[in-house]
Parts: structure tokens; C-alpha cells; sequence
């Protein structure tokens, strides 16, 4: 499966985002679905989680409450809504899609299909 994710941009502390991930090449229903992102001279870093139906979804600390991970199986996309967006937010964000069934994937290694990554910048 092919991902192609955008949405990102400049924002000042406070605002909001929404960042989008376009599947195709395969059936998007398929797979379980993730958001992360890295920061410069950091690592990537697991930020939510959700699965095939959508019935269920996984946060990191960090972004609960914040953000909203949700999909549209019939368009191929999953989402990821964040507000009162925060400077240390500012980061290169990532879709993923895996196939493994354990329940949260939340390690990078876990996901085998991976977007280019779209930027958050968040000004304060």
C-alpha cells in the first residue's frame, strides 16, 4: 500500500491542523493505521493509533486529549485532527499502515508501509 500524507504548515501556538493520509495500491481496510513524527535530532516518535473499523484508537501522552485519530475506509484516508497545538509539536509528521495484529502498534517497527512525511511547524 502506498501512503501519501499532507495537511502540514505553519501555526501559531493554540491553532489547529488537520493532517490527511491518502492510501492506495491495496485495500486501506485492511490495515491498522498510525500517526508519527519526528523533531529534529530526535527520534520518530509513536503519536496514535487506529483500527481497521475505526472502533478503536491509542494516543500517546503527549497529544491526549489534543488530537483525533479517525478514518474513512471507503476513502482510503485517515486522518489526524490536532489542536491547542504546542512548539514542541513542531515536528515532521508520518502515516503508517501495518498488517500485524497486536493491539497498540505503537513501535515504528511494527508498520511495514510508510508515507514521505508532512511538516508541522507551530510558532509561539
Amino acid at each position: 500500500v502506498q501512503l501519501q500524507a499532507s495537511g502540514g504548515g505553519l501555526v501559531q501556538a493554540g491553532g489547529s491542523l488537520r493532517l490527511s493520509c491518502a492510501a492506495s495500491g491495496r485495500t486501506f481496510s485492511n490495515y491498522r493505521a498510525g500517526w508519527f513524527r519526528q523533531a529534529p535530532g530526535k527520534e520518530r516518535e509513536f503519536v496514535a493509533a487506529i483500527r481497521r473499523s475505526g472502533g478503536n484508537t491509542v494516543y500517546a501522552d503527549s497529544v491526549k486529549g489534543r488530537f483525533t485519530i479517525s478514518r474513512d475506509n471507503a476513502k482510503n484516508t485517515v486522518y489526524l485532527q490536532m489542536n491547542s497545538l504546542k512548539p514542541e509539536d513542531t515536528a515532521v509528521y508520518y502515516c503508517a499502515a501495518t498488517s500485524a495484529s497486536s493491539w497498540p502498534p505503537t513501535e515504528t517497527r511494527r508498520y511495514g508501509y510508510w508515507g514521505q512525511g508532512t511538516l508541522v511547524t507551530v510558532s509561539s
